[in-house]
C-alpha cells in the first residue's frame, strides 16, 4: 500500500556533534522504501529516537566522504551484524566508499550475513541512478572541496482510478468500458449520450518530489535539476556576509540557498548544515526570508509530510 512522502531530518550540524544535535542525516519515506541520506555520527541513536526499525532502511544515499555525513556509516553497518541482518542494503555514494568502509570492516573483524550492494559515483553530470514504478532517483552534482552529490527523489505519477461512487449509480455504462475510462477516453453509451472522462474516472495525484542538496558552493546550474520540487534541503553554512569564506570553504550563504529555492521554483526551502559560530540559527531564517518566504529552519526528530 502506498504511503504517503514523508521526511525526517535526525541532524543537520556541520561537521561536529553538539549536545544539542548531530551532523547531517535524513530519513525519506517514499514509493515504498524507507532510504537514509548521510549518515554522520549519533544517526543510530536518533533513529532509535524516532522509533525507527533499522531493519527498514533499503538504500543508503550518501552525498560525500568527509566524516558529518558517513562517519555514522561504519557503526551503522556492524550494528545490522548484530542485529541479525540478512537481507541486502543497497549503498550509494562517491567512488571510493566500498574501499572505505571494507577495509573498515577488515581490519575491525567485522564480518557480515547480509550484500552490500555498492554503487559508486563519480559522474560530473546528472544521472538517474535507481528507477522502479514507484520512484526515480537522480543525482544533482554540487561543487564542494571533494567530490559531492545531492540527490533529487520523485515518486512516478499515479495512475487514473475509477469515480466508482458515479459508476455504480449508472447502470448503463457497461464494466467493458472501465478500462477505456482509465485511459482517459470519454464514454459514449448505446443510447448516444457522452459522459467526459472526467466525470467517471478521476486524476491519479499528483506525484510527490524532494531535492538534498548537501555541502556546495552557491552554484546556480544546480536549479534545472531541482525544479518545481515540494522540498528543497540546501545547506547554508554561512550567512551571506561571510560569502568569501562560504566559496573559500566550499559552502553557501542562507542568501544563496534562498536565491536556488527562489528560481528553482520550489515549494518550501529548508536550510541546514549551519556552522556552530552562530548560536541563533534564526539570523538564517530572516536572511533566506528576504528571497524567499516559504523558508523554514530544520525540526530534528520532527516528521514532515512531503
Amino acid at each position: 500500500m502506498r504511503t504517503k512522502p514523508q521526511l525526517t531530518i535526525l541532524g543537520y550540524n556541520s561537521a561536529i556533534p553538539t549536545i544539542n544535535g548531530i551532523p547531517s542525516a535524513q530519513i525519506l519515506e517514499m514509493g515504498g522504501k524507507m532510504m537514509l541520506i548521510d549518515c554522520g555520527e549519533g544517526t543510530q541513536v536518533q533513529l532509535r529516537k524516532v522509533g525507527i526499525k533499522f531493519s527498514k532502511i533499503s538504500h543508503i544515499f550518501i552525498s560525500h566522504l568527509h566524516g558529518d555525513h558517513c562517519f555514522g556509516l561504519p557503526g551503522l553497518i556492524a550494528s545490522y551484524r548484530l542485529l541479525g541482518r540478512v537481507t541486502p542494503i543497497e549503498i550509494y555514494g562517491p567512488k571510493g566508499i566500498e574501499q572505505m568502509l571494507e577495509t573498515i570492516f577488515k581490519l575491525t573483524g567485522t564480518t557480515r550475513e547480509f550484500t552490500i550492494n555498492y554503487h559508486e559515483l563519480q559522474s560530473s553530470k546528472s544521472e538517474i541512478i535507481y528507477d522502479d514504478v514507484l520512484l526515480k532517483v537522480e543525482t544533482v552534482p554540487l561543487d564542494h572541496r571533494i567530490y559531492c552529490n545531492g540527490y533529487r527523489f520523485t515518486e512516478k505519477k499515479l495512475p487514473r482510478s475509477l469515480n466508482l461512487e458515479y459508476l455504480q449509480s449508472r447502470a448503463d455504462i457497461p464494466k467493458e468500458l472501465y478500462h477505456d475510462i482509465l485511459e482517459g477516453k470519454d464514454i459514449v453509451l448505446l443510447s448516444g449520450g457522452l459522459i467526459p472522462n472526467h466525470v467517471a474516472g478521476m486524476e491519479g495525484k499528483k506525484p510527490k518530489s524532494y531535492a538534498y542538496c548537501s555541502d556546495t558552493r552557491f552554484l546556480p546550474s544546480i536549479v534545472p535539476l531541482v525544479k518545481g520540487v515540494d522540498i528543497l534541503y540546501h545547506e547554508s553554512t554561512f550567512l551571506h556576509d561571510l560569502r568569501e569564506m562560504a566559496d573559500y570553504t566550499g559552502h553557501s550563504s542562507a542568501r544563496e540557498a534562498a536565491i536556488i529555492a527562489k528560481d528553482a521554483e520550489v515549494g518550501k526551502l529548508i536550510l541546514g548544515h549551519f556552522s556552530n559560530r552562530y548560536p541563533d540559527k534564526s539570523v538564517f531564517l530572516d536572511e533566506a526570508r528576504e528571497i524567499f518566504p516559504e523558508t523554514y529552519l530544520p525540526e530534528a526528530l520532527v516528521p514532515l509530510e512531503i
